[in-house]
C-alpha cells in the first residue's frame, strides 16, 4: 500500500500563542514600553539547517514575506508581525492560517532537508533592550545543543499517518453469527410479546455493544503489534469521527519512518486493507511534527 500524498489533517486545537518574552538578569520579565520594537515580533514556522538569511518570498500566513534568521548552521524561518497571537472566532480563517503555516514548513523541508517544525502561533517578541530578531538569535544560541540533537534524531526521516477503519455493519453481522448468547436472545425475542420483546432487545443491544468494544480492543492490539516493528517510532493519536456513521476509526497512528517510506509497513497495511470489513488510510510524507 502506497501513502496518499495529500495534505496533513488539520488540528486547530486551542489558539493560545507561545509568546517568548525575554527576562532581566534577576529573572523578572523586563518592561517593553520604551522600545517600539517590543510591540513587534517574529512569527516562527520552523528551524532549518542553513547559515543564510535568504528571503523565501511572500509564502507566509496572509502572504507575509518569509525569511531566515541564522545562528551558526541553524536558521529560524520567520515573518515579521505584531507581538500578539493570531486569533479569530471564524474557524475557516484559523484553518487558513494553519494551512499556510504547514505549507511554509513543507516548502522549507523540501528546500533544506531536515527541519524542526514549530507549532502554529508561536511568536518571539522583543523588549526594551533587545529587538525581536536579536531575541530570536539569543534563543537559537542558548538552545543550540538541544536543537542540534533534535535535528540528528529526525535527519532523513518523515512522519506518516496510518488510520484503520472498520465497517460497523460487517462487525455486527460477524458478532451476531459467532455469538451463541446473541443468537439465543434473537430467537427468544421472536417468541415474546411486544412489551417483553422490547426489554429483550435492550438487553441484546447492551450485549452487542459490549462485544463490539471487546472486539475493537482486540483488533487494536493485534494491528498495533503488526505495525510497530515497521516504524522507528510511533504515537497513538485520538480517533476521530468519520462522515460515514457505519465506518468507524479503530486506530490512528503517527509513524516516524525513513523519508522514502517503508516497504514492510506498506505490505502489512495492504494485508489489513484486504480483510473484510476493514480499510486503511496511509498518508505522508510530512515534516515530523509529532516527534519533536
Amino acid at each position: 500500500l502506497s501513502p496518499d500524498l495529500g495534505p496533513r489533517t488539520l488540528d486547530l486545537g486551542p489558539q493560545a500563542s507561545d509568546i517568548v518574552q525575554p527576562t532581566s538578569d534577576t529573572g523578572h520579565r523586563t518592561s517593553a514600553i520604551r522600545n517600539p520594537q517590543s510591540a513587534m515580533g517574529r512569527y516562527l514556522y520552523c528551524i532549518a539547517e542553513s547559515n543564510k538569511a535568504e528571503p523565501l518570498g511572500n509564502i507566509g500566513i496572509e502572504a507575509n514575506d518569509v525569511y531566515g534568521i541564522p545562528y551558526n548552521d541553524l536558521c529560524a524561518i520567520v515573518h515579521n508581525c505584531p507581538a500578539r497571537p493570531y486569533e479569530s472566532k471564524d474557524k475557516e480563517i484559523v484553518k487558513g492560517w494553519v494551512l499556510s503555516h504547514q505549507k511554509v514548513v513543507d516548502a522549507v523541508w523540501e528546500r533544506f532537508g531536515t527541519v524542526i517544525p514549530i507549532g502554529f502561533d508561536t511568536i518571539v517578541q522583543g523588549n526594551a533592550a533587545v529587538d525581536p530578531e536579536e531575541n530570536m538569535k539569543k534563543w537559537l544560541k542558548d538552545d543550540y545543543d538541544n536543537l542540534k540533537a533534535k535535528m540528528e534524531k529526525i535527519r532523513g526521516r518523515a512522519e506518516y499517518g496510518v488510520q484503520l477503519f472498520w465497517d460497523r455493519k460487517t462487525m455486527v453481522k460477524e458478532i451476531t453469527d459467532e455469538s451463541p448468547e446473541i443468537k439465543a436472545l434473537n430467537e427468544e425475542i421472536k417468541s415474546k410479546p411486544k412489551g417483553i420483546a422490547y426489554m429483550y432487545r435492550q438487553k441484546l443491544e447492551a450485549l452487542l455493544k459490549k462485544e463490539i468494544e471487546e472486539r475493537a480492543d482486540r483488533y487494536f492490539k493485534e494491528f498495533y503489534e503488526k505495525i510497530t516493528p515497521h516504524a522507528e517510532n510511533l504515537r497513538v493519536e485520538k480517533t476521530k469521527k468519520t462522515e460515514d456513521e457505519e465506518k468507524q476509526m479503530l486506530l490512528n497512528l503517527s509513524c516516524l519512518l525513513p523519508k522514502e517510506g517503508s516497504k514492510g509497513l506498506g505490505e502489512e497495511l495492504e494485508k489489513i486493507d484486504a480483510l473484510e470489513g476493514f480499510s486503511v488510510r496511509y498518508t505522508g510524507p510530512w515534516p515530523p511534527y509529532s516527534f519533536v
